[in-house]
């Protein structure tokens, strides 16, 4: 992820010199809408439980979510990137296992 950030950021550096912090905001939206590999869940998902958006009307009214049915669903966010990760962790393992040798003392 931080790879696509600096990729993106070299991009309007380069190209406006001028006007690129401008430009940040677009970024922080991209990293934080974007579904990690190893926790398969954007940031914005692991922090507010919710996609994020573009757009959309404010005024729109609806039901409001109580705060009990949130933490409950804040959680079972957090332990799916939770398990999404020990699996990730456990096949980074396996796959730097592999190559690895015994050394004799």
């Amino acid at each position: 992820m931080n790879q696509e950030l600096e990729q993106y950021l070299q991009f309007f550096v380069e190209q406006r010199q001028k006007d690129w912090p401008e430009w940040l905001v677009l970024a922080e939206f991209a990293v934080n809408n974007k579904t990690h590999t190893a926790t398969k869940v954007s940031p914005f998902m692991a922090n507010y439980g919710r996609e994020l958006r573009m757009g959309g009307d404010i005024r729109k009214k609806g039901k409001v979510e109580s705060a009990a049915g949130f933490v409950e669903r804040i959680k079972k966010v957090h332990e799916e990137a939770e398990a999404a990760l020990k699996k990730t962790q456990e096949e980074m393992k396996r796959y730097a296992d592999r190559s690895r040798k015994e050394i004799e003392n």
